[in-house]
């Protein structure tokens, strides 16, 4: 019952393959049949894309969030990941007031909700 496949978008060029999904833990007591409409259903929410995803919505966020909270860990530990900032890990030591630049920065930009759409 917790276990199911897929196929929640259209496949644009080559095969389509389906997701599988295995439901570890239900406190909803949800149907079989109503889980796989909320995650069909969760498919056609992700904002960057006018179709449907191959999977729900609030795993693509969660990706992004991680990525960027990488991104801003390594910018605070002076590792250069793709920033435009310059530092590297090699090129010394950031003072105290430009990491407290960048903390403002970063704390600036993550007060509205889901900024990393």
């Amino acid at each position: 019952e917790g276990d199911f496949y897929l196929l929640s978008h259209e496949g644009i060029q080559g095969t389509s393959r389906p997701c599988h999904y295995q439901v570890l833990w239900d406190d909803n007591n949800m149907t079989a049949d109503e889980l796989e409409v909320l995650a069909y259903y969760l498919c056609h929410l992700y904002s960057r894309c006018s179709r449907s995803v191959s999977y729900p919505t609030p795993t693509y966020y969660a990706h992004l969030v991680a990525d960027r909270a990488r991104k801003h860990h390594n910018e605070l530990a002076q590792f250069d990941c793709g920033s435009s900032s310059g530092y590297s890990a090699g090129s010394g030591k950031m003072t105290e007031s430009e990491r407290r630049k960048i903390k403002e920065v970063v704390e600036r930009g993550v007060e509205k909700p889901m900024y990393f759409v």
